[in-house]
């Protein structure tokens, strides 16, 4: 099996829509869990949110072998 760091052009749309749909799930639990909304609480969810993103993926990843 040969592996690439870029992706081609059929598998970067499903990637990015993946992590994109992590991403706004892990946001909006951030949000129904904090008690103030305020900037530094939203940069802190989207951050949490984006490295949660990518360790779901990863472990989907993991488990199905793709």
């Amino acid at each position: 099996m040969r592996t690439t760091l870029l992706l081609g052009p059929r598998t970067t749309l499903p990637v990015v829509a993946e992590l994109l749909a992590w991403w706004a799930a892990l946001a909006v639990l951030w949000l129904v869990f904090i008690s103030t909304v305020d900037p530094l609480e939203l940069a802190v969810g989207a951050g949490a949110a984006a490295v949660g993103a990518l360790a779901a993926r990863a472990a989907r990843r993991a488990v199905t072998g793709r």
